[in-house]
C-alpha cells in the first residue's frame, strides 16, 4: 500500500490554460502532463515554450491551444529566454512601468531540449538565479521527429538511432539524470512528478511557481508512440514506473530531500517493462542488470532522505 508523504487534495482549477482541440496523439502523456501543470497555475503566467511535442501539437497555425501568453523559442536557448522575459519585468517595474503584479515566467521543454540541447542555457540561469520555473515533460526520447534517442531514454530501449537487433542492443546508457542536475545547483526547489499522480504533480508544480528564484519540476511523460504501449494505459505506466523504482518521487526544498510516496516494497521492474514495446527484446539477465540498478539509485535516493531527518533530530 502507498503511503503518501504529503498532499490533501485541493479543489481542481476547472479553468483550462491548455484548450483542447489540439493535435497531440491518441494517448498522450505529456498533453495529459501539461494540462495538469497548468491547472497549478493562475493566468498570470508567461510561457516560454521549446521546439518539440508539445510546440508542434499546440500551436499550428492559424490555431493554438494556449490560453496564455506563449512564446515559442528554440531548443537551446529556453531557459534563456525565460531569464530575459523576467529580466526585462523587472527593469520595467524598477523604470515605474505599470505591469500585472505576481507574474510568472514558466519554460517548458522535452527531455531532449532539457537535458540535451538546452542544459547549458538553463545551468546558467539557475546559477544566475533567476525567478522561473523550468518544467522538463520528459517522454524519454526525441518524440517529435521520429523516436530517436536522448540522454533521457532508458537503458535497453530501442529507439530509431539505438536500435535492437542482432548486432545492436537499444539504449547503451543509462538515463541522464537531470533532477540531480538541477538539485547540484542549490536552487530552492526540485521535484519529480508524473501525471499517473495528477493531485502530486499540480501540488509541486503549485510549489515551484510559487517559489522565489530558480525551481525545476521533472515530469515523466508517458508516449504510447515511442513506447509501444497501449494508448489507454497511460497512467497505468506512469505508476509503475513510480512503484518499480524506475522514477522515483521526491522533492529537494532548499537542499532538504523529501519522498512524496513511501513505498514498503518495489515491484518489479518487469512489471513496467513488459507493457512496453520498446523493451520487449530484453533478456531476462538485462531485465536482472536493470532490476540491480534501479535498487541501487533508489537507496542512493532514500540515504539522501534520511541524512535529512538525521540531520533534523539532531538539532
Amino acid at each position: 500500500m502507498e503511503k503518501y508523504a504529503i498532499y490533501v487534495p485541493r479543489l481542481v482549477n476547472k479553468e483550462e490554460k491548455f484548450a483542447p482541440g489540439h493535435r497531440a496523439c491518441i494517448g498522450c502523456g505529456e498533453a495529459l502532463a501539461i494540462r495538469q501543470a497548468f491547472k497549478a497555475m493562475d493566468k498570470n503566467v508567461i510561457v516560454v515554450n521549446a521546439t518539440g511535442c508539445a510546440e508542434i501539437f499546440t500551436s499550428q497555425l492559424p490555431n493554438t491551444s494556449w490560453e496564455l501568453p506563449w512564446i515559442h523559442t528554440l531548443f537551446e536557448n529556453t531557459a534563456a529566454v525565460a531569464s530575459g522575459v523576467e529580466a526585462a519585468y523587472k527593469a520595467m517595474r524598477r523604470k515605474g512601468a505599470k505591469l500585472p503584479e505576481n507574474t510568472k515566467v514558466v519554460a517548458i521543454g522535452g527531455d531532449g531540449a532539457t537535458s540535451d540541447i538546452g542544459i547549458q542555457a538553463i545551468s546558467g540561469a539557475m546559477e544566475r538565479g533567476h525567478d522561473f520555473t523550468y518544467i522538463c515533460f520528459d517522454n524519454e526520447a526525441y518524440m517529435n521527429t521520429g523516436v530517436q534517442r536522448s540522454s533521457s531514454t532508458p537503458f535497453g530501449a530501442t529507439t530509431t538511432t539505438s536500435p535492437s537487433g542482432k548486432k545492436s542492443f537499444g539504449q547503451v546508457t543509462w538515463k541522464k539524470n537531470m533532477p540531480e542536475i538541477a538539485a547540484a545547483h542549490n536552487i530552492p526547489y526540485v521535484a519529480t512528478a508524473t501525471h499517473g499522480y495528477p493531485f502530486d504533480l499540480m501540488e509541486k508544480v503549485r510549489k515551484a511557481v510559487n517559489t522565489p528564484g530558480p525551481a525545476y519540476v521533472h515530469i515523466l511523460s508517458v508516449c504510447p508512440t515511442g513506447w509501444g504501449s497501449a494508448t489507454d494505459t497511460i497512467n497505468r505506466q506512469a505508476r509503475l514506473a513510480v512503484q518499480t523504482g524506475i522514477f522515483p518521487l521526491y522533492e529537494v526544498e532548499n537542499g532538504v530531500y523529501k519522498m512524496s510516496i513511501d513505498l514498503p516494497r518495489l515491484r518489479p521492474v518487469a512489471d513496467y517493462l513488459k507493457i512496453q514495446r520498446r523493451f520487449r527484446h530484453l533478456s531476462d539477465d538485462v531485465i536482472a542488470q536493470i532490476q540491480k540498478r534501479v535498487k541501487q539509485e533508489y537507496q542512493k535516493l532514500l540515504e539522501k532522505v534520511n541524512v535529512t531527518k538525521r540531520t533534523k533530530s539532531k538539532s
